[in-house]
């Protein structure tokens, strides 16, 4: 069974969450305190392992509500499944009217009761009128033979009409009926033949009619006991994990066995049987090999399951490989972690591992153990926050395993953007909360601004990484930068003449101070890189610290100044790449209004042309943005760019994006 949809009604935070429809994957996005964990433990509380268990009212009933208006009889949680043509073939050898039936809901209230409901079921209709017109006609026949045999056998079979006649149909619902007529119907039976009668045929067609109905109503009513008894048999089980639990890294054998045989098992305990359970480990096993000196057989079996468990974390574990092994002192077991690719082999106890470890650790042992080794499909993961404690990539990592290596369906809560499956924008829900309304979601993103912030900052970091970052990548100091050479080089490409060419990504760093991050995070992810910088003081000192660092090689480096044929100019930025007369233009007509009565003093001894025009500006008393000509030379080139790519700037933007290229190729 597939969960499609569930609701939650009066349960903690939760008045009313509406419908929440459900993914093979769902994500639960919403902020801290909104009632994300309300609504897994909610849900957790349908079919969870060893079966459901009555909630706490005190607990668990909104506490802004009287308790008084909590009963056993209150529902807490609605949910819808969809059945595969396995699942309805299996139902309809029990239940026939099912055939039409694609889904089925199952409900639960404060009581550990769980109720199944059947859509879309064949029709089986109740005449109520004609049941009540066949009651009548049988009474009036019932009295008709009465009448000639014996006063007190009349009087036992007129009390029974009498009785029969109360019995007639006061529901809509046949199955109630069929369950109140059946005693009455074999009453009057029971009476005929004590009082030696019998009715005629035309007569005995009612009660037979009669009887008929009610043996197909209770039929039914019996086929749908059964149908839900095998529905509820077959219910997924909800695997709940929030915070990791408690796995002691060293656990002493003999005093476990102890208190397993006492009865007295803590957590760390039941924690522990999980990791033996997955490991394949028998602590009796081991403990009574340790009694009889056979410590190889012993090593062999720990060796073994360290193995198996090492298999599962590497496959799962990307951050890096990690090798787990256990390790028998006498009673006392150790499960040890090391690095086998590090400078330094050392291994370190689970205790003393990182928490984004000991989460994932704990996580998958829970899962395997909870699910017969992780391969049972029919389990549903509600995972609250997952990967809090994990780094930003290995919780993209966690992410993608999500979607990749598991079959089970997956609900799970989050606040983090690096959890915000983005190229599954419609398998998130958001969670939001209200005084009055209490918890609510939604199925499309919607929220205030806290709730919707890790979806803002997931798609903003999706939209940088699909549009500013590739396998070559140009890293130039701003978004100005970025206007000018990809304007330049898109009208390049489309005259012939020598681009970027389609294989390399402008990157803008965000300011010429931001260059050596920018380097150093597309370094590390292995990707090629060549930094773009202005030709000044500043820009050198950028490059000897690229250099020094190791972040480039210092052929890795280009300066605008390359693009000049003619000596290159001691400083020079983008903008100097433009003939002078039409950098003036641009910045003319695009500060019109504040230049409408003002007359530019600008000083030829500066050698950049954009430090130039911000002089002359803040000598006038007009703040200077070099973002406006630069907006307004994007918008030229995509109207008339021939006016533009005039003179030397065509030549210097294909000079300059020739050396770019040269430095890819070495």
């Amino acid at each position: 069974m597939k969960l499609e949809r569930f609701r939650v009604m009066d349960y903690r935070s939760i008045n009313e969450s509406g419908q929440i429809d459900v993914s093979r994957v769902t994500a639960i996005l919403g902020r801290n305190e909104s009632g994300k964990s309300n609504l897994l433990r909610a849900l957790y509380s349908l079919n969870p392992p060893g079966g459901p268990k009555a909630l706490n009212r005190i607990k668990d009933f909104p506490r802004h509500r009287k308790l008084s208006d909590c009963k056993d009889d209150t529902w807490m949680l609605q949910t819808t499944w969809s059945l595969s043509e396995n699942e309805r073939a299996a139902l309809n050898n029990i239940y026939t009217r099912i055939q039409d039936s694609t889904t089925i809901s199952v409900w639960r209230r404060y009581d550990e009761k769980r109720f199944v409901g059947f859509n879309n079921l064949e029709n089986l209709s109740f005449d109520k009128s004609s049941v009540n017109t066949s009651f009548r006609k049988v009474t009036a026949s019932i009295q008709a033979v009465a009448d000639p045999i014996d006063a007190s056998k009349k009087a036992i079979l007129l009390q029974a009409a009498e009785a029969f006649s109360e019995a007639a149909a006061k529901t809509d619902d046949g199955a109630v009926w069929a369950q109140t007529a059946k005693p009455q119907l074999q009453a009057i039976r029971k009476a005929l033949a004590v009082a030696g009668v019998s009715l005629s045929d035309d007569q005995d067609k009612s009660l037979v009619s009669l009887e008929e109905q009610q043996e197909v109503f209770s039929a039914d009513a019996e086929q749908a006991t059964a149908a839900r008894a095998w529905i509820l048999e077959h219910l997924p089980t909800f695997i709940y994990v929030d915070e990791y639990p408690d796995f002691e890294g060293h656990q002493d054998i003999a005093s476990y066995t102890q208190r397993k045989a006492q009865n007295q098992l803590k957590e760390a305990d039941l924690n522990f049987q999980k990791l033996c359970k997955v490991a394949g480990l028998d602590p009796a096993q081991l403990q009574q090999l340790g009694g009889q000196g056979d410590h190889e057989t012993r090593n062999q079996l720990v060796n073994r399951a360290g193995a198996v468990v090492t298999a599962a974390i590497r496959k799962l574990w990307k951050d890096r490989t990690l090798k787990v092994r256990f390790n028998l002192d006498s009673q006392h077991l150790d499960t040890l972690i090391s690095d086998p690719n590090s400078a330094y082999d050392v291994e370190v106890n689970l205790d003393d591992r990182s928490r984004g470890f000991k989460w994932f650790f704990s996580f998958y042992v829970t899962f395997a153990a909870d699910t017969q080794g992780g391969s049972a499909a029919n389990a549903i993961l509600l995972l609250d926050e997952p990967g809090l404690y994990l780094h930003a990539r290995s919780q993209g990592d966690l992410l993608s395993h999500f979607e990749k290596d598991f079959t089970n369906q997956i609900v799970y809560t989050t606040h983090s953007p690096f959890m915000v499956p983005t190229n599954h924008l419609e398998t998130i829900r958001t969670v939001s909360i209200g005084e009055e309304t209490g918890t609510t979601v939604t199925n499309d993103p919607t929220g205030d601004a806290r709730t919707l912030f890790p979806l803002q900052a997931a798609l903003g970091y999706d939209l940088a990484q699909s549009l500013f970052v590739g396998p070559r990548n140009l890293v130039v100091e701003g978004v100005t930068d970025y206007w000018y050479l990809s304007a330049a080089s898109t009208y390049l490409a489309e005259k012939g003449e020598t681009s970027l060419g389609d294989h390399i990504t402008l990157t803008p760093a965000g300011g010429a101070q931001k260059i050596p991050y920018m380097v150093a995070l597309l370094t590390s992810e292995k990707l090629n890189v060549v930094a773009l910088l202005d030709h000044e003081k500043e820009a050198l000192a950028t490059k000897q610290e690229l250099v020094r660092n190791k972040l480039l090689d210092d052929r890795n480096v280009v300066f605008v100044s390359e693009a000049f044929e003619e000596i290159a100019p001691h400083e020079a930025d983008i903008e100097d790449l433009l003939e002078p007369a039409l950098f003036e233009a641009l910045v003319k007509e695009s500060y019109s209004k504040e230049l409408s009565s003002v007359e530019l003093k600008l000083n030829q001894n500066v050698p950049r042309i954009a430090i130039r025009y911000d002089l002359a500006f803040k000598e006038a008393g007009i703040p200077f943005h070099k973002t406006r000509p630069a907006r307004l030379f994007l918008k030229r080139m995509g109207e008339t760019p021939e006016t533009l790519m005039i003179g030397e700037t065509a030549k210097r933007f294909s000079k300059l994006f020739e050396a770019v290229r040269g430095r890819f190729k070495e």
